[in-house]
């Protein structure tokens, strides 16, 4: 789904899974959270660098990402819990069935409120980067911002 960057709120982005990935397909999913979780959400201190789903029992689950304690409540939740994550019953046996092809994982991307105010999961179907896929994106990175420049030097 297309989203207008300007209406995007991200409460974490996950920028080195592009580095690390191919991400062949990405998924908008519902994440079960505590009223302290949402709240320290809100405030954009969560990180999701070392996160990934899992399939336990049938059910998705978002593993070791950190969204810290709220500093003003007394019932805080555990910052590096697991989270169950809401996917249809389709789309679930779609993906489980993708990932248990060799190679394919799911990698959390970006945790952002839609514009109902509710906390989404962005999360891609990946398939690990070597060594030499990520240097070739670099060298491809590097000669596309060196056209670039060449074409505005051009043009003036």
């Amino acid at each position: 789904m297309a989203r207008d960057p300007e209406t995007q709120r991200f409460a974490a982005q996950n920028r080195k899974a592009r580095h690390d990935y191919f991400i062949q397909d990405t998924i908008e999913v519902g994440m079960m959270l505590l009223g302290t979780e949402v709240k320290s959400l809100r405030s954009g201190r969560a990180s999701i660098g070392e996160a990934f789903a899992v399939e336990k029992d049938g059910e998705l689950w978002l593993v070791n990402a950190f969204i810290p304690e709220y500093a003003a409540s007394r019932f805080n939740h555990l910052p590096r819990r697991p989270r169950k994550l809401l996917v249809r019953k389709r789309e679930l046996s779609r993906l489980l069935g993708l990932i248990t092809r060799e190679g394919m994982t799911l990698v959390p991307l970006a945790i952002y409120f839609n514009d109902r105010g509710i906390a989404k999961l962005q999360l891609g179907l990946a398939k690990g980067k070597r060594k030499v896929d990520k240097r070739e994106a670099i060298k491809e990175r590097d000669w596309q911002r060196d056209r670039a420049r060449e074409l505005r030097s051009r043009n003036r």
